[in-house]
């Protein structure tokens, strides 16, 4: 057995792991030993992490121009190419994402070799869940790839958003929104002042493509502003042809 199995990584979760845009981080597993594959997913998924796998090295390289991952578990030894081959490719079209090599070799010049190739970090099998889930959280922070979410409350002006109660605010006077409308002024708020396309919207909010109705953020924005603007100094704003931001009225 190539890692710990059993239950969860840890009894108690880490604080959880956000990108800037508020979704779970995503992490990319590539292994060929479909066992392996599937515990280290669940113990990532644990973690809240958004998890595809691949178990090859062709399809690790389309999953990562396709998905975009924040991070990549990569397994040396696979059927098609080597670890250290995917990982050249990988940095052409992702330079920047931090890459934790997994090996069963465990020789001093194994290891140098794969991060002087441009691997970020080394585990070698076998290993235990909370090893690999430790050494990803400290990449992805280190790498500024995710967020750490401190509270569920979010502020921008005189305006607040609580996320577990989701209870919303302007000037303490209560708001009262839809689900549907929460959500889009969560999204909106966790990227103050940063235009957000229409499809950027859709796919956070609405999570698939409207196709050809992407009118229907057009019309949510113009709910949020009957109920967050009317009558108040403008908050959200449009710039044509880009998309919409909110940031504190002036």
């Amino acid at each position: 057995m190539t890692a710990t199995a059993g239950s969860p990584p840890s009894a108690k979760k880490q604080p959880e792991l956000l990108r800037p845009d508020g979704s779970p981080v995503r992490v990319l597993v590539v292994d060929d030993e479909a066992s392996l594959t599937d515990l280290l997913s669940m113990a990532l998924r644990y973690e809240g992490w958004d998890i595809r796998s691949a178990g090859d090295g062709t399809s690790a390289l389309r999953a990562a121009r396709e998905w975009r991952p924040d991070a990549v578990l990569l397994d040396v030894m696979l059927p098609d190419m080597d670890g250290l081959t995917v990982l050249g490719r990988l940095r052409r079209d992702l330079p920047d994402v931090p890459v934790l090599f997994l090996t069963a070799k465990d020789a001093v010049e194994d290891r140098i070799t794969g991060l002087t190739a441009g691997g970020d970090d080394y585990v070698t099998k076998p290993f235990s869940l909370e090893e690999v889930v430790a050494r990803l959280r400290g990449l992805l922070r280190r790498a500024g790839a995710a967020a750490v979410r401190a509270e569920s409350v979010l502020t921008v002006g005189d305006l607040v958003l609580d996320e577990d109660s989701h209870e919303v605010s302007r000037d303490g006077v209560d708001i009262h929104l839809t689900a549907t409308e929460f959500e889009l002024l969560r999204y909106l708020m966790r990227n103050p002042r940063r235009v957000l396309s229409k499809t950027q919207i859709l796919d956070r909010v609405w999570s698939y493509d409207f196709g050809g109705q992407a009118n229907v953020v057009e019309l949510y924005i113009s709910y949020l502003r009957r109920k967050i603007d009317a009558g108040r100094s403008p908050m959200i704003h449009t710039r044509r042809g880009a998309g919409y931001l909110i940031k504190p009225g002036e």
